[in-house]
């Protein structure tokens, strides 16, 4: 089960490089993310850009699979990210790509496998935009949780204008 085995990754992740002892500074800006995916999930429920599909038993679903990416994967990716966030605007911006392009790369490579499909207009092209948007609100979040949600925002106005058919439906 290709679930498990990146649930391992990341727990060995967790214990090489989070510094367990501040993770009450970064549970803020998990918690954030976390009501932000699950919103997502809520309003396009029934319309998804993007879902998750196992290939190996029939009862691990999209729900499941982003249960555990939200609730495992993603607080250890985010300590990490926020844990080496480099000085300096041009490192920092270097940094970010780099998450950028290893959640683009992880995705093409899970989509090529049948893992995870996109659907409603939804491309790798607008993950690797979200993926920018993500990484960058997430270390606004860090820095400034008022910030991140007024930059949020409208970002989510976008994506549902864009994106969700009942909006559609309204013109």
């Amino acid at each position: 089960m290709y679930l498990l085995l990146v649930i391992v990754v990341y727990i060995a992740f967790a214990k090489k490089f989070v510094k367990w002892e501040r993770w009450k500074e970064y549970y803020p800006t998990v918690q954030f993310y976390i009501i932000c995916n699950l919103l997502y999930n809520f309003l396009f429920y029934q319309h998804t850009l993007w879902k998750y599909k196992a290939v190996t038993v029939d009862w691990l679903n999209h729900t499941l699979i982003e249960i555990a990416f939200t609730f495992l994967i993603v607080p250890v990716v985010l300590m990490i990210y926020l844990e080496y966030f480099p000085k300096g605007k041009l490192k920092g911006i270097l940094y970010l790509m780099i998450w950028v392009a290893y959640f683009s790369i992880l995705e093409y490579l899970f989509e090529a496998k049948g893992l995870f499909i996109y659907e409603n207009g939804w491309n790798g092209w607008w993950s690797v935009l979200f993926n920018i948007i993500t990484f960058t609100v997430i270390k606004i979040h860090f820095k400034n949780p008022l910030a991140a949600f007024l930059v949020s925002a409208p970002i989510i106005a976008v994506l549902l204008l864009f994106f969700h058919p009942a909006l559609h439906e309204l013109k």
